[in-house]
């Protein structure tokens, strides 16, 4: 499964393979006598699902908060990334002191199945044939990734969680978590997220899904047979992505027309503005650290999800008699996920009395504010679960206590 051709160009691509099959992360592995039924009518077996930890377990295993990565993360939310060697996706938010303190909490991030990074996914060995899955793994949806949380959960002695946490595609989960298994939810945090994909994301998604497939180099989903990575591909259908995760001001703001390292334009087709350059930089940045199949994988499920069909076309239903403490989160300048789909989701939960808070926090800096530092929404997330956490009989966090990962 070595890519022997790219090995020696592409370091860090190669250790990200590797890290698909030896993760530097816990594991836990569901045998071929436990397969995750799906959706789609398939069942996947075995089942490895990777994940991180952190912060310590009470004694009445109580005080466990699930975090859920977005499309392009991963388990490691909170500790150096074993690829880029830069902090976690969400260490703004995770870690001592802060919104999501593991001084208080016990905090669980799961690389999702179909993920890239440990997980079962495309990538992995399919065990019928020895080689990577390729396109034979099956579709999967983001119900498919909840219910492998779940089993996690399950293995880990955890029963009800204190609270679920996530935003983008981690929102959807959060959602699906709430709505399908309410009873091992106290609360749920669902930020910048929708209910159901748009028709404009499904669209978005479909011109990345094109990209990396009309690159040579993909090779019908074999690539790492073939020893050659779908680098082109994969970096456009990111920039494309990335632009959708920005606002126009935040764009304006850092880049305007300036030129990138030159006095005028070029007439030509390199580089010549910073906002071109800079999505090149994103673009095959992400290459090294995510694979192409997982990628279109993991869109997919995106486009699939639908709460409101799940329910009867009526998004209410989803979440009659909940009892969870629900808090859910937009941003201004977000047109991804723009306000109005997380108000649909907040009137859904009115009308079934639902305990609910909503905050829309002003900013310009697009769907990607809430990896970001924006303090009005790092006091959101952490008053919603220090109110969760008296509620649940937690005692408050102890002062200058440190965080240890297990």
């Amino acid at each position: 499964m070595s890519v022997q051709h790219d090995k020696e160009r592409f370091p860090k691509t190669q250790q990200r393979i590797a890290q698909a099959l030896q993760p530097e992360s816990k594991c836990f592995q569901f045998g071929a006598d436990a397969p995750l039924e799906l959706d789609g009518g398939g069942v996947l077996a075995p089942l490895t699902i990777a994940y991180q930890t952190y912060g310590e377990l009470n004694a009445e295993r109580s005080n466990a908060v699930l975090v859920c990565h977005a499309l392009t993360g991963d388990q490691h939310a909170a500790n150096v990334h074993p690829v880029t060697g830069k902090p976690g996706w969400w260490s703004t938010m995770v870690g001592p002191g802060k919104p999501v303190d593991t001084t208080r909490y016990f905090v669980l991030c799961a690389n999702i199945v179909g993920g890239c990074m440990g997980s079962t996914g495309p990538g992995s060995l399919d065990p019928a044939t020895g080689r990577p899955y390729g396109l034979d793994f099956p579709v999967i949806t983001i119900g498919d990734m909840v219910r492998a949380q779940v089993r996690l959960l399950d293995h880990l002695g955890i029963d009800k969680l204190l609270a679920v946490i996530g935003g983008s595609m981690g929102g959807m989960q959060v959602l699906e978590l709430a709505a399908k298994y309410g009873e091992r939810v106290f609360a749920a945090v669902a930020i910048a997220t929708s209910a159901r994909h748009s028709s404009q994301n499904i669209a978005f998604h479909e011109v990345g899904r094109q990209a990396v497939m009309a690159d040579p180099k993909w090779c019908g989903g074999r690539y790492l047979e073939e020893g050659v990575i779908p680098r082109k591909g994969l970096a456009v259908a990111r920039m494309a992505a990335h632009i959708t995760y920005l606002s126009d001001a935040a764009l304006q703001d850092k880049f305007g027309r300036q030129l990138q390292d030159r006095e005028g334009l070029t007439f030509g087709f390199d580089a010549d503005f910073q906002v071109e350059s800079y999505l090149r930089y994103q673009g095959y940045g992400f290459v090294d650290r995510f694979d192409a199949n997982s990628y279109l994988y993991i869109t997919r499920a995106m486009d699939y999800f639908d709460l409101h069909a799940d329910y009867g076309g009526v998004l209410a239903n989803a979440f009659n008699g909940t009892t969870t403490r629900y808090c859910v989160v937009s941003f201004t300048s977000d047109w991804l996920y723009p306000t109005r789909e997380s108000r649909q989701i907040v009137q859904a939960l009115n009308a079934v009395a639902a305990d609910v808070s909503f905050v829309e926090i002003e900013s310009d800096k697009g769907h990607d504010a809430f990896l970001l530092e924006e303090p009005e929404f790092f006091a959101t997330v952490s008053g919603f679960l220090n109110a969760a956490a008296e509620r649940r009989g937690l005692a408050p966090a102890a002062p200058n206590s440190e965080s240890k990962t297990v």
